[in-house]
């Protein structure tokens, strides 16, 4: 069993003093929202009636914030945002004093201000990478592949710019999130190397301590979109009717329909679209979005598990059958570490059932069920 090493900084520097008042650190980490920190710490009173914590300044609302966890082969920074709450609890037992400590990461400040921006003549990507400059990330940012041309349709900003990538995210089928300095608009990384294996029911192999399932048929849908063209006012269609993401198992969401069931049929209206392209584009995205149809939920000893688990990646889980078994694509994480020990509890999606064959289910041993 591995022994976790974690380390909170404050404004570049750890508190030593911290680490003996820490009742309970949380880290939630998610594809679609910011990431998250919450901490409570004792706070002692002194002889001169000043309570600890309450008046240092490094602490302070907006101070910057760093959280690392890791074991003896080193640690991983989990997060890096700003504290955003303080909220002190007063009780008659001076044992039942606490101060929680919450905050989010560095997307925040680009969800402070609400604007009305034009965008003329661009790639949606295009303008992600531009916001991202403007507050200092670093972007790793995937081509979109249709310009917004400025006589046919502006791409029009009325929110803030977090809010305003999400949107065109979500149309692009597209994950946008912040890690420490680095920023991302890209497709699902489902064809990235997995996680070190999670496991239940397998011996000494087992390191999650709960896992369930659910999936749903109705789910996946073929999209289809019909619109004049702006310039020449024809009629012009577009559909999605096959993944362009990489199926995570055998059987994909065209695979399990049962004879004689149809796909669904999903069309998209209310949207203007700025020509075939990007009319391709939305429904793609959309179909993603459906195609998802097993999703999941569990808790990992991460004493057991030895390794940090996080969103964005995919991992390997097994001892759940050969159908269920494979490999997942994980959609959050939430890490807790208290005086009982240190926890992830996750949530996963998949868009196929029963293992591919090529999956590694070796973790420390072999085996699949």
């Amino acid at each position: 069993m591995e022994h976790e090493i974690f380390s909170v900084q404050f404004g570049g520097a750890e508190i030593p003093e911290v680490y003996d008042d820490l009742v309970h650190l949380e880290v939630e980490l998610d594809n679609e929202l910011a990431g998250m920190f919450r901490m409570r710490l004792a706070t002692p009173v002194g002889t001169d009636g000043t309570w600890r914590y309450l008046d240092d300044e490094r602490l302070a609302l907006w101070a910057p914030v760093t959280v690392s966890v890791g074991f003896a082969a080193g640690t991983e920074e989990l997060i890096s945002g700003y504290i955003t709450h303080l909220k002190p609890t007063f009780d008659p037992d001076p044992d039942r004093c606490f101060l929680d400590v919450w905050g989010m990461d560095g997307s925040v400040l680009m969800d402070r201000e609400e604007k009305l921006k034009d965008w003329p003549d661009k790639k949606d990507s295009d303008i992600a990478a531009e916001i991202f400059d403007l507050y200092g990330f670093t972007p790793t940012v995937e081509d979109t592949g249709a310009t917004h041309e400025a006589e046919i349709s502006t791409v029009i900003q009325r929110e803030t710019d977090m809010q305003f990538l999400k949107r065109l995210a979500m149309r692009n089928g597209y994950e946008c999130y912040v890690e420490g300095t680095d920023a991302y608009f890209r497709p699902a990384q489902v064809d990235a190397p997995p996680q070190p294996v999670l496991a239940i029911h397998f011996g000494d192999e087992t390191n999650m301590t709960s896992f369930s399932l659910e999936v749903n048929a109705l789910t996946p849908a073929n999209v289809a979109m019909t619109q004049f063209d702006p310039l020449t006012k024809d009629l012009i269609a577009a559909t999605a009717m096959a993944s362009q993401l990489e199926p995570l198992g055998e059987l994909d969401a065209n695979a399990i329909l049962g004879p004689g069931i149809p796909p669904g049929l999903v069309n998209v209206g209310m949207n203007v679209a700025n020509g075939n392209v990007e009319m391709t584009a939305l429904c793609q995205g959309l179909y993603h979005q459906g195609e998802w149809f097993v999703t999941g939920e569990g808790e990992a000893n991460a004493n057991q598990y030895g390794h940090v688990l996080k969103p964005h990646g995919t991992v390997t889980v097994k001892g759940i059958g050969e159908t269920h078994s494979g490999i997942y694509y994980v959609t959050q994480v939430t890490h807790r570490i208290t005086l009982g020990g240190y926890t992830q509890a996750f949530k996963v999606k998949r868009n196929a059932i029963r293992p591919t064959g090529d999956e590694d289910f070796a973790s420390g041993g072999g085996g699949l069920l």
